[in-house]
């Protein structure tokens, strides 16, 4: 019953966090994307992961700027998520994104066979039947 209710703060967690991370007016941030959340089973510590879209300059003043919020995005997560004690919060970068399309890059570098000629193919399956009945 506890992993259970873990889950479904967790859940509730990952959306408050997008939506106030999308209503932070810092100029640094720009394109963040709250991708995932892990909350340890006393719910007393949550990691956020963000992912950034831009450069590493953008990505790191982008986690700087979500750091520099904390305070604030805590009390609104105690504002808005009934509990005890709100949890403490840290920030990580998600790089997910990016292994999955350095991954898809690789798989597209892979050189395809060529496509077999049908004609090619019925020559020699003919001529294979020719030398057999002989």
């Amino acid at each position: 019953m506890v992993n259970h209710r873990v889950g479904r703060v967790r859940e509730q967690l990952q959306r408050e966090l997008s939506e106030i991370v999308g209503r932070l007016k810092d100029p640094r941030l720009g394109f963040v994307t709250v991708m995932d959340v892990e909350l340890s089973k006393d719910l007393h510590y949550a990691t956020m992961y963000v992912s950034v879209l831009g450069n590493e300059a953008a990505q790191q003043e982008a986690i700087e700027a979500l750091e520099s919020a904390l305070g604030f995005i805590r009390r609104e997560i105690a504002q808005r998520i009934r509990l005890r004690q709100a949890p403490e919060i840290a920030v990580q970068y998600d790089n997910t994104s990016e292994r999955a399309s350095r991954v898809n890059a690789l798989i597209d570098s892979i050189p395809r066979p060529q496509e077999v000629d049908a004609a090619a193919v019925a020559d020699t399956m003919a001529g294979e039947d020719e030398s057999q009945s002989t």
